[in-house]
């Protein structure tokens, strides 16, 4: 009995020390909801597009609301992985002073499509094995609903694991935040192709 009694008491105070760790109610609303909104609007954009409409580019040079698409579904993806293989490192919380900016400093920031950045070639459209728009939504939609379970549900210490991206360094809380982020700022290309005046009607 002595000994169950330790054990409870052990366990108990092992939840209280993730607890402290985790992330507050507060930023795991505000991550949550942030996912959500932007999955929502990338559906939202392609709803009843035709094919002609989906494969429109306004140039050559420019991308089509699928590229889009697939682009989005495969920085999913990738993202992903790359923030769960830093959580899978040791924390390095000494790292904190390295991040310049706020959780609200970076979504802002993501998202302001007037800084362009050329992604990576593994992200270029033509370089994503993705088949069609349907393909790409599919796969985008499988991994926003594990991102969003594990930004419900996780004890992780995601403050404390400080990744270093080719724009500065970050922690995982706002790892996430980037993932949705950069969700919205692709979605905003998708309406920049809508709004071009030769788009197919």
């Amino acid at each position: 009995m002595k000994r169950m009694f330790l054990l409870a008491s052990t366990f108990l105070m092992l939840s209280f020390l993730l607890a402290d760790n985790a992330i507050s109610k507060k930023e795991r609303s505000y991550a949550t909801k942030l996912l959500k909104d932007t999955e929502k609007a990338v559906f939202e954009q392609v709803k009843g597009l035709t094919p002609a409409q989906l494969m429109f580019k306004p140039a050559p040079d420019r991308w089509s609301v699928e590229e889009c698409v697939k682009h989005i579904a495969a920085s999913e993806e990738m993202l992903w992985g790359q923030a769960e293989a830093t959580l899978k490192q040791a924390a390095n919380p000494e790292k904190k002073s390295e991040i310049k900016v706020t959780d609200e400093q970076l979504v802002q920031k993501v998202e302001d499509r007037t800084n362009k950045v050329k992604t990576v070639e593994k992200l270029q459209p033509e370089n994503i094995p993705l088949k069609s728009t349907e393909e790409a939504l599919d796969s985008f939609k499988k991994n926003r609903e594990k991102l969003i379970d594990f930004i419900k549900s996780t004890n992780e210490d995601l403050r404390s694991h400080i990744a270093t991206m080719p724009f500065g360094s970050i922690d995982s809380y706002q790892f996430v935040l980037f993932i949705a982020a950069h969700s919205n700022r692709h979605t905003q290309q998708i309406m920049e192709v809508k709004a071009d005046p030769n788009f197919p009607k």
